[in-house]
């Protein structure tokens, strides 16, 4: 999703059913949003952030399944 204005997708796939979340902070790691947070099945999955009322600038995702996370840099560029 690099980089991006004003809008960007996220994919990810669960190999298991498992808890989801998906959460955006700043780049001082404050949380901004969060786009999941639910019990999922397993199978493939798109999410989509507008980010048009934010700023220019660098943001992270995290992403948690069960156990297991990841956490991605995004550049939203306006």
């Amino acid at each position: 999703p690099n980089p991006f204005n004003p809008s960007t997708t996220i994919s990810y796939s669960l190999r298991d059913n498992n808890f989801v979340t998906l959460k955006i902070y700043n780049i001082l790691g404050e949380e901004i949003t969060v786009l999941v947070n639910q019990q999922l099945t397993a199978g493939v999955y798109n999410v989509s952030w507008d980010a048009y009322n934010f700023p220019s600038g660098i943001y992270l995702y995290k992403l948690q399944a069960g156990d297991k996370s990841i956490v991605k840099k995004m550049a939203l560029i306006k």
